[in-house]
């Protein structure tokens, strides 16, 4: 459940906060010249806010209290409550950084500095309500990494900051709260996750889902409350049985319900497609103990009084995650056939679990002090800074970021031994290139587990992966094709493009022409400007197209998304107001010009948005709409048919799903499964497969099929040719003329 209320020990009298009560509980351990660098911050904070409020209307003072106040729960140290209180201050114009320097010092002034850089952009964006675009997030994103990188202390203020923001997100206007709940999740709340600050994450996620999906949070709620009391009686009653029997084994240890969030519940029922009576671990247990060795002892003893679920079972101890949470996870079946989860873990393994990078800047007497587990963390982030150097694309890094903070993980082993991490769905060749670039542009092979296996292959968690090479470097433009599926990984893929970039000009143009006349057969596009296809991808000619094609600069779906708006005719001679008719009544595709006439589609070619098309006026079925390579209609052309009529494609008013038969052909050698697989790419491209006619040669085995799909657009028709021609056995696929 989200924590809406604060803990902040300040009283009230009247409108002023009690600022001398708050800084006594928390400067207990605190010499007294920090506590007064805390009051003298805050009364500062006071003077150069005044009259400014929050937007919940208290004074701003509120506001910024209240970040150095989560901070504080955190046990952070005097620098960052006072570089958190004057978070604010040098935006309002009236403080320069040097008045900070000269009254608190060049440490907070920096935290000041580092913070006050992230707000001003957070700013910008809030002038406009509109959604943020990728080269904006990008660039936020790499000013937050590289202040983290300095300093992450930075971070950790912003992320309180945003915390409370979070907190008062109701007095905000609905197109806001989206925004801020959609940056929180996506940006804020992987952060807290990867930083390891869980009391932060998990409150972050749970107001994100509050706002972003309202009914499904009332509901969650609905159901945790009802049931609320049965459980907590259930837990109760675990908790003590499973407190004697460490005592009894002579292991000091406390046990106690462990709370449930409602963002991790959702997400966990939307991932396995289950119901909340089926989620488990809605009842949970934690059980903290002093050393490693009590922490095995206690699994024994919870495994020999209740039956395990051992597909449940998780040892983070001995393979941390990727941000360093260690703990024992376990399920088991206690009385009345009830499954709860149990945690396992040390205090110390606690600490790191809910403060994380924060506990290496808890405040005590002798100073600060690192550890390795920080260490590895600050070199991810300098990791993630150096591979933006080597990328320009700001979306592919984007997409690296995800992939590295915010996608689930898989851990398999190199030949050494060593544990390495990297995003679902990752293949060999993204674990060669992991370990170095030269390894994977020598890859041609790979082994699982002593296997043998493609190099599409998706790497699961405990995989021995070995990498088999060749003596010379040959990355094959084939593996930057995404539908191909040999590369999960951004950074891998920039590795490619660099490589195939340093060969030949005149070998990546005629490479290109090839790959580009296959798309185009494939969705059976004739009458394409090659010079109008540059123009609209930004390309200054023909060549540079052809070579951005051949280097794997420019992919098939960008090639079709462009091609959907080059393809449309040019001026009419008359324009008919045609009305598509869809296979499913999601909508209507309008077409500019003269309304009033009864159209449709013809069924002989069957054009989808945006085929070049030609209007023939029919006895009785009004306008009826062709592809202009349509046979019938080259015929009528060619006799000067006076029925025909210019017609065009115009963008709808609104974005709506609508769907077009297409007919497409396919030669292959019969297999067991090649219809099952082909049914399995459709199912994934989210297209319908409404039709099937199958012809077998059994004498030398060879299929041809005609498949009639659903398709919304030319990209998504070009992503399933491009998928199904991958396929074993398949020789040749094509859209039907």
């Amino acid at each position: 459940m989200v924590s809406t209320t604060n803990s902040l020990p300040i009283s009230r009298t009247g409108d002023t906060l009690d600022i001398k009560a708050w800084v006594e509980g928390i400067s207990k351990a605190r010499p007294k010249a920090e506590a007064k660098a805390i009051i003298e911050a805050c009364s500062w904070a006071q003077k150069v806010h005044q009259p400014q409020t929050d937007v919940a209307g208290d004074p701003y003072l509120t506001h910024v209290v209240t970040v150095a106040d989560i901070l504080a729960q955190l046990g952070m140290d005097t620098d960052v409550l006072v570089a958190a209180i004057l978070h604010d201050v040098i935006l309002d114009k009236q403080v320069m950084l040097y008045d900070i320097k000269k009254r608190f010092g060049n440490k907070v002034m920096r935290l000041v500095d580092g913070v006050a850089k992230m707000k001003l952009i957070e700013e910008l964006n809030d002038q406009s309500l509109a959604p943020i675009n990728t080269e904006n997030q990008t660039e936020r994103l790499r000013k937050m990494l590289l202040a983290m990188a300095e300093d992450v202390r930075v971070v950790l203020i912003k992320l309180a900051d945003r915390l409370h923001n979070m907190r008062l997100l109701r007095y905000v206007v609905v197109e806001k709260q989206r925004r801020m709940a959609r940056e929180t999740l996506d940006l804020f709340a992987p952060l807290a996750n990867r930083l390891g600050i869980w009391q932060i994450k998990w409150e972050l996620e749970d107001l994100s889902l509050r706002y972003l999906e309202p009914e499904v949070y009332k509901k969650m709620a609905r159901l945790l409350d009802e049931r609320r009391v049965d459980r907590e009686n259930y837990i109760q009653q675990v908790v003590a049985s499973l407190s004697e029997a460490l005592k009894k084994a002579g292991i000091l240890a406390q046990v106690s319900g462990r709370p449930k969030h409602i963002y991790s519940i959702w997400r966990k029922m939307q991932k396995k497609c289950l119901d909340f009576d089926e989620i488990f671990d809605v009842r949970a247990v934690r059980v903290l103990v002093n050393t490693l060795t009590e922490c095995y002892m206690a699994l024994g003893i919870i495994h020999n009084k209740w039956q395990p679920l051992r597909e449940e079972f998780d040892d983070y101890i001995a393979n941390p995650k990727n941000n360093n949470y260690q703990s024992l996870h376990t399920a088991v079946i206690g009385t009345e056939q009830k499954v709860f989860e149990v945690q396992i873990r040390t205090h110390t393994m606690h600490h790191h679990a809910e403060l994380g990078v924060a506990s290496h800047w808890r405040y005590k007497e002798q100073g600060t002090q690192h550890d390795k587990s920080f260490e590895q963390k600050i070199t991810w982030l300098r990791q993630m800074l150096q591979w933006k150097d080597d990328e320009g694309d700001a979306s592919d890094f984007f997409d690296r970021f995800k992939s590295e903070v915010i996608e689930d993980r898989v851990y398999v082993l190199s030949p050494r031994g060593e544990v390495i991490d990297l995003p679902q769905g990752a293949t060999p060749l993204d674990f060669a290139y992991y370990i170095h670039t030269q390894l994977g542009h020598r890859c041609r092979g790979a082994k699982i587990n002593n296997r043998i296996v493609p190099l599409t292959y998706a790497l699961k968690n405990g995989d021995l992966v070995q990498i088999l090479t060749s003596k010379e470097e040959k990355p094959s433009r084939d593996w930057l094709i995404l539908p191909a599926g040999y590369l999960k990984t951004s950074r891998a893929r920039a590795k490619v493009r660099q490589w195939l970039k340093k060969q030949d000009s005149q070998k990546h143009i005629s490479e290109g022409r090839v790959l580009l006349e296959r798309l185009l057969r494939r969705i059976n596009l004739k009458d394409c400007s090659l010079e109008q296809l540059a123009q609209s991808l930004r390309l200054k000619s023909v060549d540079e197209l052809l070579a951005s094609v051949g280097r794997g600069d420019t992919t098939t779906t960008q090639i079709a998304n462009a091609l959907q708006s080059q393809v449309l005719p040019s001026t009419p001679k008359k324009i008919v107001p045609i009305i598509a008719e869809p296979s499913r009544p999601q909508g209507e595709i309008h077409i500019e010009g003269v309304g009033g006439l009864l159209t449709q589609t013809a069924g002989c070619c069957k054009p989808v948005p945006y085929d070049p098309i030609v209007g023939y006026i029919s006895k009785g079925r009004g306008v009826v709409v062709h592809r202009r390579d349509c046979p019938n209609a080259l015929r009528w052309q060619d006799k000067g048919n006076e029925r025909l009529i210019e017609v065009e494609w115009s963008q709808p008013e609104e974005q709506q799903t609508t769907v077009y038969p297409i007919d497409i052909l396919m030669s292959a050698f019969d297999r067991p499964g090649l219809l099952r697989d082909i049914c399995i790419i459709a199912a994934n491209e989210k297209i319908n497969i409404i039709a099937t006619n199958t012809n077998t040669n059994k004498a030398d085995n060879n299929v041809k099929m005609i498949l009639t799909l659903e398709v919304t657009n030319l990209a998504q028709l070009s992503r399933a040719l491009a998928k199904f021609d991958n396929l074993p056995n398949v020789m040749k696929v094509s859209r039907k003329t």
